[in-house]
């Protein structure tokens, strides 16, 4: 039988710009208690952006977290006032990464990015009709942008080139959309 545990106190133990960490006492089988450490994130949209010739566009940056440069789709997180709307997170995160415009968006799904210990949930959208444009990096982004094929991604992911998970689920959902 699966327990559901319920939290006796909470305490925020870290307050970030991007994420927040609160330790919670919760009760656990047996009459007992644990504590959880929950990183507090308000989430994060990931967009599979398909261009004119077909091909799906993705990103390169250098994520610290890493320590290197990664191939990513366009994404980023959901700001203040976009919480009802993560469509509204997505169309500004392809503008901002790629340049491009999505004249048609389209949720595919979401997803905990760590279900064990994170809150955030990441939302996945398929972008076409699209429009090139400039992009408006945030201040300390440096980023190129890049198109493949569905069938070269999907390589890619199968020889470990592609690790990120959110990219890795918005290749496939893509593939699945398109028939590949």
């Amino acid at each position: 039988m699966v327990f559901e545990e319920k939290t006796i106190s909470s305490e925020r133990i870290y307050e970030g710009t991007i994420f927040n960490v609160r330790k919670d006492k919760v009760t656990v089988k047996d009459n007992k208690t644990s504590y959880r450490e929950i990183v507090e994130h308000n989430g994060g949209v990931a967009i599979a952006a398909i261009n004119e010739e077909g091909k799906l566009l993705l990103v390169k940056q250098f994520r610290k977290a890493a320590e290197k440069v990664v191939l990513e789709v366009p994404a980023g997180k959901i700001e203040k006032g976009e919480e009802s709307d993560q469509g509204i997170t997505a169309l500004r995160e392809l503008k901002e990464e790629t340049g491009y415009t999505a004249g048609n968006i389209e949720f595919m799904t979401s997803f905990y990015s760590s279900i064990g210990y994170s809150t955030e949930i990441i939302y996945i959208y398929f972008a076409t009709d699209l429009t090139p444009g400039e992009t408006d990096f945030d201040e300390n982004e440096a980023i190129e942008t890049y198109a493949y094929d569905i069938d070269e991604l999907l390589n890619m992911i199968k020889e470990g080139k592609i690790q990120d998970g959110k990219t890795i689920t918005a290749i496939l959902l893509a593939s699945l959309k398109l028939g590949k």
